[in-house]
């Protein structure tokens, strides 16, 4: 039953294409599209991502400690790439290096998803079919934030709908290679928990601090709203 993974991952792929697709629809509504994808972003990285690290990984000290390193490597990263820029075209170019670098980390995440699938198929029907609940309903967020992320960054459209093809691509990948594998659960953990401080990092201070730069009710609304769904998402997940 393992293959049957497979199919599960390429509706993953639509389900990452679909939300990508309705933020470039958006663009011009961009801003409050962001203010739903940071309330996501954190969600994920909090109620999903870490509480899957500290399940995988018996080292609590362990994995927030990685939390830590993942977030303060996005720092790093982000600020060696901008700080080193003067000029303001430079500037929109290291720009958008790092928003490369964000939907990198989402593509990652995509992939580690769909792995996540294959190796629940692996265990029974019944596992891999909730995996694959939370992963297609996570997809569709990664896709939104991806394309949220690289045009917040002020990279082009065109940039944006590769990023879309690799994310949407990256579970397919990660359910055949699940299928085909056999991954350690502890180290699969470790990944995530480094993978939960990009997300906390991306969230905190990229994608909340613009949403909310002209705040509006309607932006909290759907800032509370994308966390809200995504924690109760999470939840069913776990049940």
């Amino acid at each position: 039953m393992t293959w049957i993974a497979i199919p599960f991952g390429a509706l993953a792929f639509f389900s990452t294409l679909l939300g990508g697709l309705l933020a470039l629809r958006l663009r011009r509504e961009l801003t409050t599209l962001i203010a739903l994808s940071g309330g996501i972003v954190l969600a994920v990285s909090l109620f999903d991502v870490l509480p899957e690290a500290l399940a995988a990984v018996d080292d609590p000290e362990r994995v927030m400690t990685l939390v830590g390193i993942g977030f303060l490597a996005f720092f790093l990263a982000e600020r060696g790439l901008v700080l080193h820029h003067r000029d303001e075209e430079a500037e929109a170019r290291a720009h958008a290096q790092v928003g490369a670098l964000g939907a990198a980390g989402l593509s990652a995440h995509s992939f580690i998803d769909g792995l996540g699938i294959g190796l629940a198929f692996g265990l029974d029907t019944a596992t891999g079919l909730l995996v694959f609940l939370a992963v297609v309903t996570h997809d569709f967020a990664d896709g939104l934030n991806t394309v949220s992320f690289i045009l917040r960054q002020g990279g082009e459209q065109r940039r944006a709908v590769t990023w879309l093809a690799v994310d949407a691509i990256a579970p397919v990948v990660g359910a055949v290679v699940g299928a085909a594998l056999s991954v350690s659960e502890d180290t699969l953990g470790h990944f995530l928990a480094l993978y939960a401080g990009f997300f906390l990092y991306m969230g905190a201070t990229d994608l909340l601090p613009e949403a909310h730069t002209h705040p509006s009710g309607k932006r909290v609304a759907l800032t509370v709203a994308g966390f809200g769904a995504t924690w109760a998402l999470a939840r069913v997940a776990i049940g």
